[in-house]
């Protein structure tokens, strides 16, 4: 039985972050659990788990006689974000594309032709697939604990993708760079990739602090 629930409370965790992602969950408005539970057809409990899961990975906040409510998007936790990424993923990636194996490059190039489909789509589901191919970067680098970062800080960024891609010609933009991305990884091009995904990190964090507002 407790594993159908914690089935059940992943997929209800999936749900909940792609309104959240999408905008269907606005910001600061609070999470009627109820009406919430009834929409999805599910109980309290798995709920209650996803929702705990989501203010864990930073999507929500509870607040006192208000539960929780979604965390607004801000130019200081884009920075924050972004600035672990790139303290953490050039690096990881490099060092990745030197040891991959043939099934983590197969996986590589299958991210990012799932990537490349998406585009074009909602972009919520765009910003799925760009956490999946960022992280297939990564993985198979063999380090759990920076993968698990990368896909969380990941996980945060896809609002943010979401917003960054919304102007006209960035989805243009972030496909050349991300086939870049994967030529240098299948290259095995450990500098190369670790000096693009650079680039690539930076220029979509300017983008969001100019639409922020931010100089």
């Amino acid at each position: 039985m407790s594993i159908v629930v914690r089935t059940l409370s992943e997929r209800v965790f999936e749900v909940v972050r792609e309104q959240i992602v999408s905008g269907q969950l606005p910001e600061r408005a609070p999470i009627r659990q109820d009406a919430l539970a009834n929409e999805l057809g599910v109980s309290k409990i798995p709920l209650r788990e996803a929702l705990a899961r989501l203010e864990q990975e930073g999507l929500l906040t509870s607040q006192a006689n208000r539960g929780y409510v979604v965390r607004p998007m801000s130019a200081d936790q884009a920075d924050e974000i972004y600035a672990l990424r790139l303290a953490i993923e050039p690096q990881a990636a490099a060092h990745a594309a030197r040891v991959a194996d043939e099934k983590a490059r197969a996986i590589a190039r299958d991210a990012f032709e799932k990537l490349d489909s998406a585009a074009g789509t909602n972009l919520p589901e765009v910003a799925v697939r760009n956490r999946d191919f960022h992280v297939a970067l990564v993985r198979p680098g063999g380090r759990l604990l920076t993968t698990q970062l990368v896909e969380r800080l990941s996980v945060l960024a896809e609002r943010y993708v979401v917003a960054h891609l919304q102007p006209a010609g960035r989805g243009t933009r972030a496909h050349q760079e991300h086939l870049q991305l994967l030529d240098a990884f299948l290259d095995r091009d450990g500098p190369a990739l670790q000096a693009l995904l650079h680039r690539h990190i930076v220029a979509t964090l300017d983008d969001l602090r100019e639409q922020f507002g931010v100089g």
